[in-house]
């Protein structure tokens, strides 16, 4: 019977057996989709990237009924700051170049088409340690309304929180 064949192995690392990304994300997965699909499409987002020598460019790309989604550059050295992301969930997945992500006081390497997933409360630092440019896609669910800095050591008690239009993304 055909509903009884069971393929082996990882489905993301087949990306054209997936299911297209729908037009309105509802879960997880398909918010990991979308940035998949958008990152797919480097026509629509290569030509918005530009680099500042003082802060990380950042560009919103899309939004969407409950979710936006940032297109962010990164030169060697540049870094987000160790930051949570208020009640919002995200997709962070790299475009171009190498990232670090620092999570739980682990650094963990994104090679591009990398993605990391994290749910509200997530307390992370993104940096580029590599000798060239990075380009990530940030999928936010809600909208990203906040983003709570955090000391080195991630101590809650010492919390200061940007506002969304203030130059720290990540």
């Amino acid at each position: 019977m055909l509903s009884d064949i069971q393929i082996g192995g990882d489905p993301l690392a087949a990306p054209h057996l997936l299911p297209p990304a729908p037009a309105h994300p509802v879960t997880v997965a398909d918010f990991a989709g979308l940035a998949r699909a958008l990152a797919a499409d480097r026509g629509a987002w290569a030509p918005l990237v530009d680099y500042d020598p003082v802060t990380r460019w950042y560009h919103r790309l899309r939004t969407g009924p409950g979710y936006e989604v940032w297109l962010l550059s990164w030169l060697p050295g540049q870094r987000s700051g160790a930051h949570g992301h208020g009640p919002s969930s995200g997709v962070l997945t790299v475009l171009e170049g190498e990232l670090t992500e620092h999570a739980n006081h682990t650094p963990r390497t994104l090679a591009p088409g990398a993605q990391r997933v994290f749910a509200p409360g997530y307390v992370h630092e993104v940096v580029n340690d590599a000798l060239t440019p990075a380009v990530s896609l940030h999928v936010y669910f809600p909208a990203l309304t906040e983003m709570p800095m955090h000391e080195e050591h991630h101590s809650a008690a010492r919390c200061a929180t940007r506002e969304i239009g203030e130059p720290a993304r990540g």
